[in-house]
């Protein structure tokens, strides 16, 4: 398996995290990349760098003021005298609340969805890199096309959470999105697959009113559960792209043997849909001893999953997303990759 890795992941290093009305040590960290890398490198993977493919990708899938803010927010921020090192919001448009307004502490509400995805010096240039890593892995994969070639994103910060316009969820570019439109220049349709316990709301969002790409999100039922608001199951679709969003919510502490009907009901729309290349938005954090407590998958469970995508035997691109438990996350993609290859 080719893995695709930048190390500027690094350069965002967020020192807040804010959840259920208290602040908390923050999960979506450094350690995260490192602790995959390690079980990367020692399944004897192949690790190559991520080329930078300019700003065209990102502003086929974001609009132009939300980059804007992503890119200099922080720089702002502090020219502004704000007393918090990290850009935080600290009030969001509500349901009639629709105008943009000038100041900055506006701008911030109105770009982010929660209090989860702080804003530093060095977050627009880590989060670049991430959305480069799953490009780079997308050109590996169309290369090798018609052939159901791999490869695997190493991506950090993750990206599913990320609407068009919104950052949030520790997300701030869409990395599966941005590589599925992406892929869309060479190929007809696309799907994309998430198995991250949260469901995908950003990438649900981006492509909910199109036919082009199919979006299943397998999560932890959201009624209690983040990001609460979407990832239901009456939610199919809205215009052309009714019929085209596949929500399947998944009774909380659901362990191994229970998960893979699920999947394999995602399974069956995807040969339905028989896409052109197949994108995995790769939680790890369904996993039992996950800090954010959703799912109960175990490692060998990870394996399970892997295997079970790889007989779709589809031109596949795994972009990673959540997953925080850092004394597990080696063996857990690790269990991963090997069922997929095996």
């Amino acid at each position: 398996m080719k893995v695709v890795f930048s190390p500027d992941h690094a350069r965002h290093h967020p020192k807040t995290y804010f959840k259920s009305g208290t602040f908390h040590e923050p999960q979506e960290v450094p350690g995260r990349a490192d602790a995959l890398l390690s079980g990367i490198e020692a399944a004897g993977h192949e690790v190559i760098q991520s080329m930078d493919f300019g700003p065209k990708p990102r502003g086929a899938v974001h609009n132009p003021g939300y980059l804007y803010f992503l890119e200099t927010i922080s720089e702002r921020w502090k020219a502004a005298g704000m007393e918090n090192e990290e850009v935080l919001p600290n009030i969001h448009p509500g349901r009639r609340m629709n105008s943009m307004p000038e100041g900055i502490v506006g701008e911030v509400g109105y770009y982010t969805t929660d209090m989860s995805a702080p804003i530093g010096e060095g977050t627009w240039e880590a989060a670049v890199a991430s959305s480069n890593v799953a490009l780079t892995a997308t050109e590996l994969v169309l290369d090798q096309l018609p052939e159901a070639g791999s490869a695997y994103a190493l991506c950090r910060p993750p990206g599913h959470h990320a609407f068009q316009d919104m950052c949030g969820g520790f997300c701030f570019l869409n990395n599966v999105a941005i590589a599925a439109q992406y892929a869309l220049s060479e190929v007809n349709r696309v799907a994309i697959l998430d198995v991250d316990v949260h469901h995908g709301n950003g990438t649900q969002g981006i492509f909910y009113n199109r036919s082009d790409v199919l979006t299943i999100s397998l999560h932890c039922d959201p009624t209690d559960f983040y990001p609460f608001f979407s990832g239901y199951a009456h939610e199919r679709g809205e215009g052309d792209g009714e019929g085209y969003n596949l929500n399947i919510p998944i009774p909380p502490q659901t362990g191994d043997a229970d998960y893979m009907p699920y999947l394999e009901q995602a399974k069956q729309a995807l040969r339905s849909y028989a896409p052109d290349v197949l994108f995995v938005a790769l939680g790890l954090d369904a996993f039992e001893g996950d800090p954010l407590i959703g799912l109960s998958i175990t490692t060998g469970g990870f394996g399970q999953i892997g295997a079970a995508i790889s007989e779709l035997d589809m031109p596949t691109v795994l972009v990673q997303e959540g997953g925080y438990n850092r004394d597990f996350l080696g063996a857990n993609i690790s269990s991963f990759l090997k069922g997929f290859e095996g």
